[in-house]
């Protein structure tokens, strides 16, 4: 999708939002100005109504009124010998306050976090989903110099940037708008500045118009108390529309594609003993990005993949279960790369001590034409773990690691969200800006893992050291695996808030790769949150 048109028409159209969104804002807060005579309490000249003789509050007909027992009250306690002491107020929540956070971009009607009252908003969508105007716009701007050097084949350095916009339009307390824009780039390249390497003294400004993300998204349930004036026994959120989603912290699926999804929250079993129970199908026609669906040129064919699944989060026996199944039809004459992919985890904390979750993805029932090669085969198992230490919030130990057996694959991958090994460790991440160099993520017939240790000092600061290995399962050269052999990394990063705004990050690798290059990396950025 694109977004064009001349500077006036989209200047006169901004100008027409704002004042339309300003406007319906202050429609919708002066409705607590407009309260009727009779809801502003009894007025002095008025006698007192006995209370036998008043009338009976409007209430909820699932309410009923209970006798008084005055027995059963005290006198409210007197604190009047006692001095105010706001400090040992603070103590009793663990000295917590609150944090002034940075402002977004821009504010249109009711400011983000607003103190009530609320006000009782307009009466479009009906009396039990009201209308809250609120137009916000926010995100961040990151730039980050980096180096990196594979080898004799390629050196870098330089300085990019990106700025990453997200728009809010609310419409309700469970319905919005949303779109993602990424201005200042193209084709997976950003806005740069190259130092040295290939491209010595040379920069490039990209630009786009390009939309990323673009959804509706609200509650079915929600929605039909507003048209039917009848509160629904069930919640069912959904969005649907150009929708990113996220299943298993991203290791599963991460990626936008044009569907939607729908999810019946929050169901529970005592006999199953589920306490709580998520079941989420969902479905896209078009942009599914995956290794398993390419061009020719070795590009994603995201335009030739319609994709259907389930997900469901399970919370049991002390724990949680994630599981899935999606399949992924090729739309393509003559290809044959469908296939099924099954996923499945346990995550809990074990005698206080450890935390552990184990995670399988299963790819099977690809059978390309033609006898071309397999894109979606195999499985891999992941497994996670961190030791509960006596600073549990700050000091966190870690070992992460894997097996897998030909080509495992998410069932939907953005190329910006790395590989499936992305979250076992700092050395198997890139940074989406400057490039920086990482082990094989891709976990294609390697075993390995990684240990480390992650510090975050009074939760106002990160550090992190790692080690990690990739080892090659079968010591030859295989077709579509690209370690070709085994890999050894020390990486460290630190981030620390400048400000609430401000956030300065800086992150190195040194690589050692059998039969390849080593790697080398280091950067460091800064980013503006808004």
């Amino acid at each position: 999708m694109m977004v064009r048109g001349g500077k006036a028409a989209a200047g006169a159209l901004a100008g027409s939002l704002v004042a339309a969104m300003l406007l319906l804002s202050a429609a919708a807060d002066a409705q607590v100005a407009r309260r009727p005579a009779d809801d502003q309490g009894p007025k002095a000249s008025e006698p007192e109504v006995p209370a036998e003789k008043q009338t009976p509050p409007d209430m909820s007909p699932d309410a009923k009124p209970v006798e008084v027992e005055p027995g059963k009250f005290g006198a409210d306690p007197n604190y009047s010998d006692l001095r105010y002491d706001e400090k040992a107020q603070l103590d009793i929540y663990g000295g917590k306050h609150a944090v002034p956070a940075p402002r977004p971009l821009l504010e249109v009607g009711r400011d983000l976090y607003a103190a009530g009252p609320l006000g009782d908003g307009i009466n479009i969508f009906g009396g039990k989903d009201r209308f809250y105007p609120q137009l916000l716009v926010f995100g961040d701007w990151r730039t980050a110099y980096g180096y990196t050097n594979n080898g004799r084949r390629k050196e870098d350095s330089q300085i990019a940037t990106r700025l990453n916009l997200d728009t809010d339009l609310k419409l309700t307390a469970t319905e919005r708008i949303h779109a993602f824009f990424q201005p200042i780039q193209g084709d997976g390249r950003f806005t740069r500045w190259e130092l040295g390497g290939s491209g010595h003294k040379t920069s490039e400004f990209l630009h786009n118009g390009n939309v990323k993300d673009l959804f509706f998204e609200g509650d079915l349930g929600a929605i039909t108390a507003g048209i039917t004036d009848t509160y629904q026994p069930l919640d069912i959120p959904f969005a649907v529309g150009f929708v990113p989603l996220l299943f298993q912290n991203g290791v599963w699926f991460d990626d936008a594609v044009i569907g939607g999804a729908a999810t019946l929250p929050s169901r529970n079993s005592r006999f199953l003993d589920i306490t709580n129970m998520d079941i989420t199908v969902f479905g896209a026609g078009d942009r599914v990005t995956t290794q398993a669906l390419k061009n020719k040129d070795g590009s994603f064919a995201d335009h030739a993949g319609n994709l259907f699944g389930t997900a469901t989060f399970i919370e049991t026996q002390a724990g949680y279960i994630e599981a899935g199944y999606g399949f992924t039809q090729d739309t393509r004459a003559n290809t044959g790369f469908s296939y099924s992919n099954a996923t499945a985890a346990f995550t809990r904390r074990y005698f206080d001590t450890i935390s552990n979750s184990v995670r399988v993805v299963w790819n099977f029932g690809q059978h390309p034409d033609n006898n071309a090669r397999k894109t979606a085969d195999g499985g891999i198992l992941l497994i996670e773990n961190s030791l509960v230490t006596n600073h549990e919030l700050v000091l966190l130990p870690y070992l992460n690691g894997w097996i897998g057996g030909h080509h495992p694959q998410s069932l939907a991958r953005d190329a910006a969200a790395g590989g499936i090994l992305k979250n076992t460790g700092i050395n198997f991440e890139t940074d989406g800006l400057v490039g920086f160099p990482k082990l094989d993520d891709t976990g294609n017939d390697t075993y390995g893992g990684a240990l480390g240790i992650e510090y975050l000092f009074d939760l106002e600061q990160q550090i992190v050291f790692e080690v990690a290995t990739v080892q090659v399962i079968g010591g030859e050269l295989k077709p579509g695996r690209p370690a070709k052999g085994d890999q050894y990394a020390f990486g460290a990063r630190y981030q620390i808030p400048v400000t609430n705004a401000w956030i300065f990050r800086a992150d190195a690798i040194a690589a050692h790769r059998d039969r390849d290059d080593p790697l080398v990396g280091i950067r460091f950025e800064i980013r503006r949150k808004f």
